[in-house]
């Protein structure tokens, strides 16, 4: 039977999927992008990663802090309709200068996604369950991998990637409609919320105030940097050292990060949930194992081992890709439980404001300016070696994971304490206590 709390968990799944697919679309068409725009592969990197992150960052936090006391429902239904549009207009852009304030544009509408529907998750799902129903919900990033690589890759074969873009993108002004008109704000006729009584500079000290909370942040700057950083060039990386066209590149990588990603994902969700219940430490440790283990398949990928042959290099992104994944859901459940309610939105923002500013916005761009670098010295095989560079970098992820396993337990113990801290900075900033 399909309860309203699955169905919200499975509609706000479909719209992460489309918040997603456009990115993975744009790796697709770099080479082409790159060709037809005359681009090089740092202003390729700019366009894949900083153009787009820095308002993707800057924007999440006033957005979730609005969502904090507002409907939430409403703002992913607008951001959903803002994001869709702008991906449309890629199809439109004469020149590089324009892809890159229209990318801006999707990045501005995309920040409106997530840290609302991560708080939303979380008002519906019981503690026990929200390991589990976050590793369901972040599913629609395999989706959009499987999805995002393999459509946009036949799209981008058969049409080119103007209309591509503009295939991938109108679909979700229909799901803006539905997100409207059939999910439910719980908190409609509720009291003031708490968090419109407390100002930001008190919401940031609770939050930040977590040493948890700070490596978690710190982990997933690191770790998205690197992913992001060889992810998205690693359609370009097939197409120049091993000459895959864009619709069986796409196949590959539908299979290897889109079904890839589903399965770390539900194997990280089913891992925490059956064997470490409520034990947010046991789960953490069982991230940072299987973090570093992905940083060795990822170096893998890269050695110039595999000859003519692009399958053995695959298989390595596959192992590495599934290990990756495995700390999806976890991770965001573990600040769901750490965050008093009415501020996880707004503890998302923050960590998704140094995550994808760092990860999504520098991780391409210096992997661009890497591969131009090493040009003079490796030619066509400049993006392998920059790619090997980044790929040891997941270890260092790991070890603020790792960090976060040691203190999460006795900061479990003071939610209640940080709980009435937030109720004191409500009534000295003017507003009334629930």
């Amino acid at each position: 039977m399909l309860t309203r709390k699955h169905y919200l968990l499975a509609l706000l799944t479909v719209i992460l999927a489309f918040n997603y697919t456009d990115r993975f679309a744009l790796g697709v068409a770099l080479e082409d992008i790159k060709r037809d725009l005359h681009a090089t592969d740092a202003q390729l990197g700019l366009l894949s990663g900083i153009a787009f992150a820095l308002f993707y960052s800057v924007m999440g936090i006033p957005i979730a802090r609005w969502a904090d006391r507002s409907d939430r429902v409403a703002i992913i239904a607008v951001a959903t309709a803002v994001w869709s549009a702008a991906v449309a207009l890629c199809g439109a852009a004469r020149g590089l200068g324009e892809l890159i304030l229209i990318r801006i544009g999707v990045g501005v509408g995309e920040a409106g996604c997530v840290p609302p529907a991560l708080s939303l998750i979380a008002d519906y799902f019981s503690r026990a369950e929200r390991a589990r129903a976050t590793s369901v919900y972040l599913q629609g990033i395999s989706v959009a991998m499987i999805f995002g690589y393999f459509a946009s890759g036949w799209l981008n074969a058969a049409f080119g990637w103007r209309e591509m873009f503009v295939m991938i993108g109108l679909p979700g002004l229909l799901l803006g409609a539905l997100c409207l008109f059939t999910l439910r704000e719980p908190r409609k006729g509720a009291a003031i919320d708490l968090a419109a009584q407390v100002k930001f500079a008190s919401a940031w000290a609770s939050i930040w105030g977590s040493i948890t909370y700070r490596h978690i942040v710190y982990s997933s700057a690191v770790i998205w940097f690197f992913t992001y950083g060889t992810m998205q060039w690693a359609p370009a990386f097939y197409e120049r050292s091993f000459g895959l066209t864009t619709g069986i590149l796409g196949t590959w990588l539908a299979l290897v990060y889109g079904v890839g990603n589903v399965v770390g994902t539900h194997l990280g969700g089913e891992l925490c949930s059956r064997y470490a219940t409520r034990n947010e430490s046991r789960q953490l440790k069982i991230m940072a194992v299987a973090t570093a283990l992905s940083g060795i398949f990822y170096t893998l990928v890269y050695l110039p081992i595999g000859g003519k042959s692009p399958y053995l290099s695959l298989t390595w992104l596959g192992l590495a890709n599934i290990l990756g994944a495995i700390s999806n859901g976890p991770l965001f459940a573990v600040i769901q439980t750490l965050m008093p309610e009415k501020l996880r939105a707004t503890a998302f923002s923050i960590l998704y404001f140094f995550a994808n500013l760092i990860g999504l916005g520098l991780g391409p761009w210096v992997a661009g300016i890497l591969s131009d670098g090493l040009a003079q010295y490796y030619g066509g095989e400049s993006l392998r070696y920059a790619m090997l560079l980044l790929s040891p970098g997941f270890l260092w992820g790991a070890w603020h994971v790792w960090r976060a396993n040691q203190t999460v337990g006795p900061e479990m113990a003071t939610m209640t304490d940080r709980g009435e801290r937030l109720r004191e900075a409500a009534a000295w900033s003017g507003g009334q206590t629930p």
